[in-house]
């Protein structure tokens, strides 16, 4: 059961996915960071403050703070802008600069077409 146990934890699929997670995170880090230090500064520039979270108003006693939602709104925005185009953009202009015009991939439907040909050809 332990020997069964260690081939789990040691097969390819988990320690690649530990390592994902591990640079995902400390990733999520970096690009928070990015917004929080260099994009919410021009939107303060812009609208004139870059947190709106003291923005509520009270009906009943209840405290609606409409201000935190704008602020997270914008951040979400701001973190999605970044990453297209600092992470996305880029990446598939790198991949289309390195992919050959003959290495496009075929559709696997296509692909059986053409094996299911060259098997009755071969007849």
């Amino acid at each position: 059961m332990l020997k069964e146990f260690k081939d789990f934890l040691l097969r390819g699929n988990i320690v690649e996915l530990a390592v994902a997670f591990v640079l995902g995170v400390a990733f999520g880090a970096l690009v928070n960071s990015f917004v929080n230090n260099l994009v919410m500064p021009i939107v303060a520039m812009i609208i004139g403050k870059p947190d709106f979270s003291n923005l509520t108003f009270t009906i009943n006693d209840a405290v609606f703070r409409y201000g935190a939602f704008i602020t997270d709104a914008i951040t979400f925005v701001a973190t999605a802008a970044a990453v297209f185009f600092f992470i996305v953009k880029p990446m598939n202009a790198l991949t289309a600069r390195f992919v050959k015009p003959g290495e496009e991939e075929v559709p696997d439907e296509e692909r059986r077409h053409q094996e299911l040909l060259a098997a009755l050809r071969a007849r």
